[in-house]
């Protein structure tokens, strides 16, 4: 006997206890999708014929066929469920979980089972239990189907049983081997001659044989249909006969709509109500042949209700599909993927209010529908509203996928007066913006896991989430402006070199040895990590970013902290940012209206140089004082003619390294009266509008951006920087005498970077760049004599794995946030990657590297 049941379902097994059931489950399906009763008492009690641990054990059950059907795993329910009320609470989940349920039945005769319960020695009850469940089995066999189950398959000797094969049938709305790419229509409602102008202007070929269509794309696209395609416009049963054809020829797919499914029943004489168009398309039916009225029916009947496509990547329903609903097959579905919900209000115009559900789609599939008329097709969550009114005076379009372009043509002319006007005033937000107002803490908290581009999967604990949030809720600026923050920055490996922790020849060593052929190195400038969010003018901050009344951008910490408490300065700094951009034809080549920059603003920002006066001053005054109040008693104590030579070097020493220490976290700060002392000097050109330029090598990053310094010399400063081939000795020998005349002149040092923004080695990502501090600097970071050989030593034990292995991973979440929201995905999946950098920062280590 075949046994055929869905991919997805619920089956249950039903029969008297020594029917076989066990046995046929461990024979027919994995260990894993076999719930049993059996089981779940022996997991409870030790023994699974403890009988008073049943109701814990149905319970126990109960949860995890619930927990299985919810993630879309097929499960089989072993338990003897041959009464009515013991087969209901599975029925009743299968449908809570839009699933059909599927009956296996073993009705095998008494005798059988009672010499098979004469065998088993572990079942302690009398044959008198088995005839009763028996009774019961016969009773209501022959309403299985009333109760809920959809398929009912019933083995009544032993040798069915034994010989019983299970296969398992695609569910009809799994087309998931069906990789496209596609061309996606909304709703036709009719209108043959724009349907026609479509597809021709999407590149199909189309021609009229026998009443019929043969429709093909030279590339092999398909179309995609998301139902209503007939009522209200001219040729009704003209575009029914083109979707037939594509379909037929297996050139696309249909999925139903509820005018579809209207004409449907009304041509096969059902009672329906004649109105919203289906006069229309009764009218133009009239003088069809019945069988051309058959055809049509059976075609517009046997639509499905949604299909799942590209690897369950894209998901098309005539009214849109939740998450929770798509690959599912169940009465709610069909209803859902028709008609949507409503809330069971009613607007101005008497037309039922819908729920919102793709405000709240939260789902990783992509999702095309129709059904309501709307101005013009826009993103909201990962979803698309087609039905651009066509048969209104409006549109008709169609989504090419996987490249999310929007091909439209407009109606010949207004074919069906709207009850709603399809034309509204432009609002002032995308529907995404508008949504995207307020963030929910459960898209950014708990631990996470986040795919990234470059990187795979990056692990976000949920105690560093929680501090992220923490920084967020009561620092951050505008949620909407921050889309990306920098990645930490290694260092190079501790040196070798005498009274040096940290030179230049180890970072050019790392990317030797990991195959890296060119590299650049750059001067890295004594200020703070700034990344600016400039836009060509106001009305793109709202448009763009859904930010309004904030001038033009914001130029904001690494943290996400707003720069300037006074946003006139911020502003006006962004203000000569952005016409270097003009003068330098920077928005018109990269076809932008708004840019990402990162880069260095100096001098430190307010907190640095607070940082400074609270911590380093102190250091260096205090140690100051005490050592000059200690000569001064050296000094009294050798007019005594005591002997103090020894003493006195070690003073003069430690005075020594106060004074460097002091003159060093110096360099770092000077008073700003306002943007003249203000200094900027950008190295990375992120983003624009509808791309990154992590594609770009760094020394295109380094012209480009030269050309705003040229532009506005005053504050925009060109970084120094040389490109060195890492098999030349000699340039790079010249690049570490560059070095070396940068800190000797009081810089901070430099920074090494291979060539390419995103580089892979032997064994993957390779470090985004490599910081080479001068040894005055790092006096400022590890205190006034840690070049003292005992501190020194001590200090060459440092460990940069780990700070090597968070630079990675926030490198590559920083790209991550950049290029989903360029591809315009919804803030919640940009700051999905933006929290993390920031909880990433909150893991321990050590500072100081």
């Amino acid at each position: 006997m075949q046994i055929d049941i869905p991919e997805l379902c619920l089956v249950m097994l039903v029969g008297a206890t020594g029917s076989g059931k066990s046995t046929f489950a461990r024979r027919h399906f994995l260990p894993t999708e076999v719930v049993s009763s059996d089981f779940c008492r022996a997991a409870l009690a030790d023994d699974e014929n403890d009988q008073s641990v049943t109701q814990d054990a149905f319970e126990l059950m109960h949860s995890i066929v619930s927990k299985r059907l919810r993630l879309g795993r097929l499960t089989v329910v072993d338990a003897t469920n041959v009464r009515p009320a013991s087969r209901q609470g599975w029925i009743e989940l299968a449908k809570t979980h839009n699933v059909l349920c599927v009956a296996i039945v073993f009705d095998l005769p008494d005798q059988v089972l009672v010499e098979r319960h004469a065998q088993r020695t572990d079942r302690p009850f009398g044959a008198h239990v088995i005839r009763h469940q028996r009774q019961d089995l016969s009773r209501s066999l022959r309403g299985l189907e009333r109760e809920g189950c959809r398929y009912v398959h019933v083995l009544r000797q032993a040798e069915q049983v034994d010989q019983a094969t299970v296969s398992r049938t695609r569910l009809w709305t799994n087309r998931r081997d069906e990789t496209g790419p596609f061309d996606i229509v909304g709703d036709v409602h009719g209108c043959l001659d724009e349907l026609l102008q479509l597809t021709q202007r999407l590149g199909y070929a189309h021609t009229r044989q026998d009443g019929g269509w043969q429709v093909r794309h030279p590339q092999g696209r398909k179309l995609v249909f998301v139902g209503d395609l007939v009522d209200r416009g001219p040729d009704s049963p003209g575009v029914v006969r083109f979707v037939q054809g594509v379909v037929a020829s297996g050139a696309g797919f249909c999925v139903a709509g509820n005018h579809d499914v209207k004409l449907a029943r009304a041509l096969m004489g059902r009672d329906v109500q004649v109105t919203h168009g289906l006069e229309r398309s009764l009218a133009q039916l009239a003088d069809a042949s019945a069988q051309d009225r058959r055809d049509i029916a059976a075609f517009l009947d046997g639509l499905v209700s949604h299909y799942v496509l590209d690897g369950g990547r894209l998901v098309v329903a005539h009214a849109g599909l939740t998450e929770e609903l798509q690959g599912r097959s169940s009465a709610r579905v069909r209803s859902f993927a028709m008609y949507g919900e409503t809330t069971g209000e009613t607007d101005e115009f008497g037309l039922p209010v819908r729920y919102p559900w793709a405000k709240a789609y939260r789902g990783q599939a992509m999702v095309v529908y129709g059904h309501t008329p709307v101005p013009q097709a826009e993103w909201l969550n990962n979803t698309i509203c087609l039905d651009t009114g066509c048969v209104f005076g409006g549109q008709l379009t169609a989504l090419r996928y996987p490249e999310k372009e929007l091909v439209s043509v407009t109606a010949a002319r207004e074919y069906y007066p709207p009850m709603k006007p399809l034309v509204a005033a432009a609002p002032p937000l995308s529907a995404q913006l508008a949504a995207d107002d307020m963030l929910d803490i459960d898209d950014v908290g708990g631990k996470r896991y986040i795919t990234t581009e470059v990187y795979g999967t990056v692990q976000v604990r949920e105690e560093n989430a929680a501090a992220a949030l923490e920084v967020m809720s009561r620092f951050a600026a505008d949620p909407r402006w921050l889309i990306y923050l920098p990645p930490t920055m290694s260092p190079a490996e501790t040196s070798a070199e005498p009274a040096l922790l940290e030179h230049p020849a180890e970072a050019l060593a790392y990317y030797r040895k990991n195959g890296v052929a060119q590299v650049i190195c750059e001067e890295k400038h004594m200020g703070s990590r700034a990344v600016l969010i400039v836009c060509r003018g106001p009305e793109v901050a709202l448009r763009r970013f859904g930010v309004q009344d904030e001038g033009i951008g914001i130029v904001h910490t690494r943290t996400g902290r707003r720069f300037f408490a006074d946003t006139a300065i911020e502003q006006a700094l962004l203000a000569q940012v952005a016409e270097a951009a003009e003068r330098a034809g920077l928005w018109d080549e990269l076809s932008t209206d708004w840019l990402c920059l990162d880069g260095e603003l100096m001098p430190w920002s307010a907190k640095a140089i607070e940082l400074i006066r609270t911590q380093y001053a102190p250091v260096a005054a205090s140690g100051s004082e005490m050592l000059s109040s200690l000569q001064d008693l050296l000094g009294r104590a050798a007019a005594q003619g005591r002997s103090v030579e020894a003493l006195q070097r070690v003073v003069d020493e430690r005075l020594s390294s106060v004074r460097q220490y002091r003159d060093a976290y110096g360099r770092y700060c000077w008073d700003v009266g306002g943007l003249a002392d203000l200094r900027l000097a950008p190295f990375h050109l992120l983003a624009a509008e509808g791309r990154t330029f992590v594609d770009q090598p760094h020394d295109w990053h380094m012209r480009t951006l030269a050309r705003l310094a040229a532009e506005q010399p005053a504050l925009i400063i060109a970084t120094p920087h040389r490109v060195v081939n890492l098999d030349d000795e000699a340039a790079c020998t010249a690049a570490v005498e560059w070095w070396r005349s940068l800190t000797a002149q009081g810089g901070e040092g430099m920074v090494v970077k291979p060539i390419d923004f995103v580089t892979r080695g032997r064994k993957g990502l390779l470090q985004p760049a490599i910081k080479c501090r001068g040894p005055e600097y790092l006096r400022i970071i590890y205190g006034p004599e840690y070049l003292r050989p005992e501190h020194l030593e001590r200090l060459r034990e440092r460990n940069v794995s780990a700070k090597r292995n968070l630079a990675l991973r926030e490198f590559a979440l920083g790209i991550e946030s950049l290029s989903r929201f360029v591809r315009q995905e919804p803030l919640r999946r940009v700051h999905e990657c933006v929290f993390g950098v920031l909880a990433l920062e909150s893991e321990p280590i050590d500072p100081r590297l």
